[in-house]
């Protein structure tokens, strides 16, 4: 296996993403296993997010008799919303500290731990101390022929699926992942006091990627919706890592020497730049070396409503006399559950991979590429044995957009990788229920398609529209506008499906161009797939009788697409869905060799004149912006244009400033922040400012301000600079109980100095006149407004703290309780809910104050030393904790209404009021979350009577 970091003489065995564990603080680092001359050695980058070609390990730990590795136990973890799904292991080598390290707990890391393992037993067996490697030092190598690139997709083959299980037609054993690609992943969940992250700001709609370097005019530079803080994973999924990365600006990284020069040496390494640059012409001229052949992809998508399998699915799977070269097939509501929603495991899962594997076509021998699940939506690729050596880059990822996109009931799961030189994606989708709730859809697909990014070694996140071909698969949910149900149903047997589909909500949604506007569907000449009675072919007879409906639909954008089949199959009655089938004739790119490395002889010849005559250079239509009233999650963004005014292409990035870790605030983003120009080619570069929970609290106390300078580098060239300003507007959301309490008027009426008077000095100092009103609010008034909104008018809503609100609404919401004391606060209940949840989750300092979380974990089990502890809360948190338990009760005494209990509502508020202390917070275990749940559990069932 060749080494993706372009050493010549050291092999790099397995290669993932983690972070190291300090000081209650986490860092992102890459860990390498490296092999040279029968020696093994365990690199750790310090910056993944900068890695070029040739990187410098910020540590080299020797794999000898000295070099220890240990997993840390840990128990099964809850689906929590505030959990992600990881492993601890301490490291310590010859001369080197102690390192505790967090890794996902996926494939890539179990397979990265049974290569250490096995290099340290082969350590072992030598019967004297090996002697210490040197440092591996980039060697620049000329002449050679890299591998063909493909848009958005990396040159190492070391991921493919020469190790994956063969999956037998007739075999019921499951088929394992691979264990060997470099679909990195990594997640961060940090609290708001340690440092201002970035989360996800709200993009428009993703149009069609234009070609690198190609000006496209921006008509709309203003906010769009906002799109929900981003989620942690949830069960059996890969985490989820959004396109806009989290920065993490701790102290410890600004301290590190190695930190600038290194991003330095990257961004200065000519010969890491001549590849790169190398790459990007080859692509340019990918037409002149490539030929299209055709291969039949089956796409299918079942939504089985938390039913078993109980029949053959191979008139489903088999219904083509020609096997298929590749499977996707996507699964809702796989398991409806309790454990399911809550836990990881799921013991249908295996049920109905073991299904599939039966039934997959006789005519082919397959092996599974991968599957990857969050609760109940499942994605699973299965790809003909005869290509799998073909198949390289794989990656999955997860998106829940449920509640505050932590309940992962609706969301999608992708899956990518690239087959001979052609990128692929498949989206696996389960959007929002009910037949008016169309907006709530489009919401769920715009928040999928902003947050899904897939993380290769040599390149920045890719998001789904940056593939070549992308299938979008599942129950999108869309209805029709049509109330009668008997109507339709007659409309059905009179099969007027082209009147019907004239009403379907998808339909109208992309002729609006509200969401898909970029996918094509074929035509729909079946039957409504939804709604009927199980183990039947009768629709719905229930007391609710939905109006049929065609739910479960594939999509596709791409060139070279040709759609041969598109069916339902009713032979299938286990649920009161049907499954949807889809066969496409796909062209691939395969690479002609010889034309290939003729295009790359003339492009090397030419690079070598231009670099010898000419000097890069760029200009730049604006260097000062200014960005005013900017608020609490609503995005702004601007942009210019830079251009290449020079003579040879030119590689531009954004570094950070010397001693910064990141080139810009945790609030600020570049897009995209790196890039190639030809000659004459424009660019438009997006600068994106949004204020998430984990910067607000800094900005509303006056410690962080709108000012930031962006540093642009161009390699071989000079540095340019641009200077961002701008005024802020306070919100209650990330300021203190004990502030908020103080304020009898709307922050935004209060003098900005006042507010960091309080918020520096938490003096008693009370804003309105003297008297009998100088005592401070019992609870934050804007609390309240929440609460007794939902009392009065949300009690009996169904699906209450379920179902996600809408996020102009939600921005309303924001506004309206910052500027104003409302008689009635706008929106739906649900978006009501869901901006109390906001409020509370973006406290500086939960209401059960750090200094007490562990006494309350210790307490969960003894009702009497919970209600001690309560009592011994500041005054505001005491009151409002209170407040927030009596209401919870009175949403149990009318469960039966809204669909509540005890143990979610536990679930969903232990991880808002009882949050661990930045130094603890990467030290929960599920055993922390649970105790956690049952102390709110205890007051939800036996109540506060202090």
């Amino acid at each position: 296996m060749e080494s993706s970091f372009g050493i010549s003489d050291s092999q790099c065995l397995a290669t993932v993403r983690g972070h190291v564990l300090r000081n209650g603080q986490k860092e992102p680092r890459l860990l390498s296993l490296l092999e040279r001359s029968g020696q093994f050695k365990l690199d750790i980058l310090a910056n993944p997010e900068a890695i070029v070609l040739s990187p410098v390990p910020q540590l080299s730990i020797p794999i000898n008799n000295n070099f220890q590795i240990v997993r840390e136990a840990e128990e099964a973890l809850l689906i929590d919303i505030s959990i992600n799904s990881t492993i601890r292991i301490r490291l310590q080598g010859e001369r080197t500290p102690e390192l505790l390290l967090e890794l996902q707990d996926d494939i890539h890391t179990q397979s990265f731990l049974q290569h250490v393992t096995k290099a340290k037993q082969q350590a072992e067996k030598r019967s004297s101390l090996p002697r210490k490697m040197e440092p591996v030092v980039p060697v620049p190598v000329k002449d050679c022929v890299p591998v063909p690139p493909q848009r958005g997709t990396i040159k190492s083959t070391s991921n493919n699926i020469n190790n994956s299980t063969l999956v037998k037609p007739s075999k019921t054993d499951s088929a394992i992942s691979m264990a060997t690609d470099f679909g990195f992943e990594e997640k961060k969940n940090q609290q708001n006091r340690i440092v201002a992250q970035r989360e996800p700001p709200p993009p428009p709609l993703p149009p069609l990627p234009p070609r690198k370097g190609t000006y496209t005019p921006s008509t709309n530079h203003t906010a769009g919706p906002t799109t929900k803080e981003r989620p942690p994973s949830a069960q059996n999924s890969t985490p989820v890592r959004n396109e806009f990365q989290s920065v993490d600006r701790s102290s410890s990284w600004s301290d590190s020497p190695s930190n600038y020069t290194m991003r330095q040496a990257m961004m200065s390494s000519h010969t890491g730049s001549r590849e790169g640059l190398l790459k990007y012409r080859l692509g340019k001229k990918e037409k002149e070396y490539v030929d299209i052949k055709n291969f039949r992809f089956f796409i299918g998508t079942w939504n089985v409503n938390g039913q078993s399998p109980d029949s053959s699915l191979e008139p489903w799977l088999c219904c083509d006399p020609h096997p298929p070269d590749v499977y996707a097939l996507g699964f809702q509501e796989l398991d409806l559950s309790t454990e399911a929603f809550f836990y990881m495991d799921s013991s249908k899962e295996q049920l109905w991979v073991d299904a599939v594997e039966r039934s997959l076509h006789p005519k082919a021998r397959y092996i599974q590429v991968r599957i990857i699940r969050l609760v109940g939506m499942m994605l699973v690729v299965y790809v003909n044995k005869e290509h799998k050596h073909h198949i390289r880059e794989v990656a999955s990822e997860s998106v829940g957009t449920g509640l505050m996109n932590k309940m992962g009931n609706k969301g999608g799961v992708a899956v990518r990788f690239v087959f001979h030189n052609t990128s692929f994606c498949f989206v696996n989708c389960h959007l929002a229920a009910h037949v008016d709730d169309y907006e709530r859809r489009n919401q769920d697909y715009k928040d999928i398609c902003a947050r899904m990014s897939f993380h290769l070694l040599e390149y920045p996140p890719l998001s789904i529209v940056k593939h070549d071909v992308v299938i979008w698969l599942g129950d999108l949910n869309y209805r029709l506008c049509f109330p009668d149900a008997g109507e339709v149903k007659r409309l059905i047997d009179d099969k007027e499906l082209r009147r019907l589909q004239e009403c379907d909500q998808l339909n109208i949604q992309r002729k609006t161009k509200r969401a898909f506007t970029d996918f094509m569907e074929g035509e729909i000449n079946f039957i409504p797939t939804y709604k009927y009675d199980a183990k039947s072919d009768r629709w719905d007879s229930s007391g609710k009788c939905r109006v049929p409906a065609w739910c479960d639909r594939i999509l596709w954008r791409g060139n070279s697409v040709k759609q041969l089949h598109y069916r339902s199959h009713m032979k299938l009655k286990t649920s009161d869905h049907k499954p949807v089938s889809s066969l496409f004739s796909i062209g691939v790119k395969m690479v002609i060799e010889q034309r290939y490395k003729k295009v790359f002889e003339e492009i090397v010849r030419d690079m070598d004149r231009m670099e010898n005559d000419f000097l890069p250079s760029l200009s730049l239509t604006r260097r000062e912006f200014t960005f005013e009233n900017v608020k609490f999650r609503q995005l702004q963004r601007q942009s210019f244009l830079i251009t290449n005014d020079g003579q040879v292409p030119c590689t531009f990035a954004f570094i950070p400033k010397l001693n910064d870790s990141q080139y810009c605030k945790p609030w600020l983003r570049a897009e995209p922040s790196e890039g190639v120009l030809d000659p004459n080619e424009t660019m438009e570069i997006f600068l994106e400012v949004y204020v998430s929970k984990d910067s607000v609290t800094l900005l509303n106390s006056g410690e962080d301000k709108i000012e930031d300078i962006l540093v642009l580098h161009l390699d071989r060239g000079k540095d340019y600079f641009i200077t961002v300003a701008g005024n802020y507007l306070p919100s209650c959301f990330g300021t203190s109980l004990e502030t908020l309490c103080h304020m009898k008027k709307p922050i935004r009426e209060i003098p900005i100095t006042k507010l960091i008077d309080l918020e520096k000095c938490q003096i008693n100092f009370l804003l309105d006149s003297a008297g009998a009103e100088d005592k401070p609010l019992k609870i934050p008034k804007e609390v309240w407004l929440l609460v007794n909104h939902l009392y009065t008018k949300a009690c009996q809503q169904e699906d209450l703290f379920q179902t996600p609100g809408l996020q102009d609404e939600l921005q309303s919401i924001i506004d309206c309780v910052d500027t104003s004391i409302p008689e009635s606060i706008p929106g739906s209940n649900h978006s009501v809910a869901e901006a109390l949840l906001i409020f509370l989750e973006a406290l500086p300092e939960p209401v059960l104050c750090y200094e007490l979380y562990q006494r309350c974990l210790e307490c969960s089990h003894d009702s009497r030393l919970c209600k001690q502890l309560i009592s011994q809360l500041p005054r505001a948190h005491r009151n409002l904790f209170r407040y927030l338990m009596a209401f919870l009760r009175e949403l149990l005494k009318r469960s039966i209404d809204n669909n509540l209990n005890a143990n979610l509502l536990a679930t969903l508020f232990a991880s808002l009021l009882v949050r661990p202390p930045p130094n603890l917070a990467s030290k929960q275990t599920s055993h922390d979350r649970q105790k956690s749940s049952d102390f709110i559990l205890g007051f939800l069932m036996g109540g506060d009577e202090d």
